[in-house]
């Protein structure tokens, strides 16, 4: 496998790939993290145009696809039930996904991240439990819990 910063020309495999994923986290128990239309098209254009958008590809086809950006991110300065392990500089993911059927794209996607920078935090929903699966898998620590710009909670890892 091989990652990639995404292009305007992957939009459309992209959206393709978070449609997959609502309906895979629906069917999971958690309908309500990316609900029926998260992350919206202009979020994504957005992530591509900053240069934080990466596919992952497989035998040419991309099987993966999330944001990631080194720096910090505003809604992790509070964090509740908990704290960082550290406060080293950090990298951040987000929205990451797969195809479905594939195996180990997530696993290779956070591996490349944390050898970008050696520190990464992350979250995800409380009912996310195949990510949380994930995430204790590939050796992050639960550190507590933040809350999004919209007050919605999250279950926040680092490694």
């Amino acid at each position: 496998m091989e990652i990639r910063k995404a292009t305007i020309n992957d939009l459309n495999t992209i959206l393709q790939l978070f449609r997959e994923a609502r309906a895979f986290m629906a069917e999971s128990g958690n309908p309500d993290q990316w609900g029926t239309a998260y992350p919206p098209k202009d979020l994504l254009i957005n992530d591509i145009k900053e240069g934080n958008s990466y596919v992952c590809e497989k035998d040419g086809e991309i099987v993966g696809t999330f944001y990631f950006k080194k720096g910090e991110e505003p809604t992790y300065r509070k964090i509740y039930e908990g704290g960082w392990i550290n406060e080293l500089p950090y990298g951040i993911i987000h929205r990451i996904t797969s195809k479905q059927g594939t195996k180990g794209v997530a696993t290779f996607c956070i591996g490349w991240c944390y050898d970008q920078c050696g520190s990464i935090r992350i979250d995800t929903h409380r009912q996310n439990i195949p990510m949380q699966r994930t995430l204790k898998k590939n050796g992050f620590t639960r550190c507590g819990v933040i809350y999004l710009e919209d007050g919605s909670e999250r279950i926040a890892y680092q490694k």
